[in-house]
């Protein structure tokens, strides 16, 4: 494996989910395939879980972690072809990247979604870059458009708690006060639907995902309706894709709460971290037994472990 910035890169889900679970039953199995070995993080954007599991899954692996985050830890970088630089941004990642490249063997790399240009963010003009000019295996750790290891993630939170072959898992809309990229709601999307799960999509019109990662993926625009005999609640919010990264709603009846946890088969609730209390999901619903928010979050150091295994395994 090459890269990892989508489900598409992976060899088939039954491989990664073999690998995921291989490595959580050995975590330190593998370290003679990272030794002196070095991964590079660079983040253009905040980070919590996906800095500390990615970082603490290639220590599990026996390599060397190097963090960098960008515009605080180096000169500030372009990205554009074709500019003049005479601005603020000192270095091209043009040069950048390939120097990154040459200091290790493996590159993480966060870089959001920014909201002035469809276009621009669909096209994944940074981690394109990256992956062209870095001269070494590039894993996206969010992208404009995927999240991919979070989506990994979520798929072995779903085979680990599931109590049917084909359980219903719902993603629901939910509101919040900033627009957020469609990245985590994408790619869970994506991931999903290499599955044989029942996946059903509830949020107010206006808010559909891109068609490309759509199909034939149903949508309910009753989010009640949607929860009835689901097994799985998948909570996010993202801004509108049509109009590109507005919001078209603040309406805090689609806050995930008791009385429609109700309405499930006893559903498991998920959710990428960080969340709104009280705006995207309530206490209640957070706090209970059937929330499994942490078990998805620790899953995270488990699949980045899993992908690097297959980078590694395939040098």
């Amino acid at each position: 494996m090459k890269k990892f910035t989508s489900v598409k890169d992976i060899p088939s889900i039954e491989k990664a989910l073999a690998t995921a679970f291989e490595v959580k039953n050995n975590k330190f199995g593998f370290q003679h395939l990272g030794k002196n070995k070095t991964m590079v993080l660079v983040f253009f954007n905040s980070s919590l879980r996906t800095r500390l599991s990615t970082q603490k899954a290639a220590m599990n692996m026996g390599m060397n972690t190097m963090v960098m985050n960008v515009n605080e830890d180096s000169w500030q970088l372009e990205s554009e072809m074709g500019v003049v630089m005479d601005g603020k941004n000192a270095e091209h990642l043009r040069e950048a990247i390939p120097v990154i490249g040459k200091y290790c063997d493996v590159i993480g790399v966060r870089a959001f979604a920014k909201f002035e240009n469809r276009e621009d963010d669909y096209a994944e003009k940074i981690l394109s870059q990256f992956v062209e000019y870095a001269g070494v295996p590039v894993v996206s750790m969010e992208a404009a458009t995927r999240h991919p290891l979070q989506s990994f993630a979520d798929l072995v939170t779903i085979e680990e708690h599931k109590k049917v072959e084909k359980p219903k898992v719902v993603l629901t809309w939910a509101p919040h006060p900033r627009a957020l990229p469609q990245a985590v709601a994408n790619s869970f999307v994506e991931w999903m639907r290499e599955t044989d799960y029942e996946l059903v999509i509830t949020h107010p019109k206006g808010y559909e995902l891109a068609p490309e990662f759509m199909s034939d993926v149903k949508v309910e625009y009753d989010q009640k309706k949607a929860f009835e005999g689901a097994d799985f609640i998948y909570a996010k919010n993202w801004a509108s894709y049509t109009d590109y990264g507005q919001i078209l709603s603040k309406d805090m009846s689609w806050t995930v709460d008791e009385a429609k946890m109700a309405l499930t088969n006893n559903a498991k609730f998920m959710h990428c971290l960080p969340v709104r209390r009280n705006m995207i999901v309530t206490d209640g619903v957070i706090d209970s037994p059937n929330s499994i928010v942490v078990d998805e979050a620790y899953n995270r150091e488990i699949t980045a472990q899993a992908v690097l295994k297959m980078i590694l395994e395939d040098e």
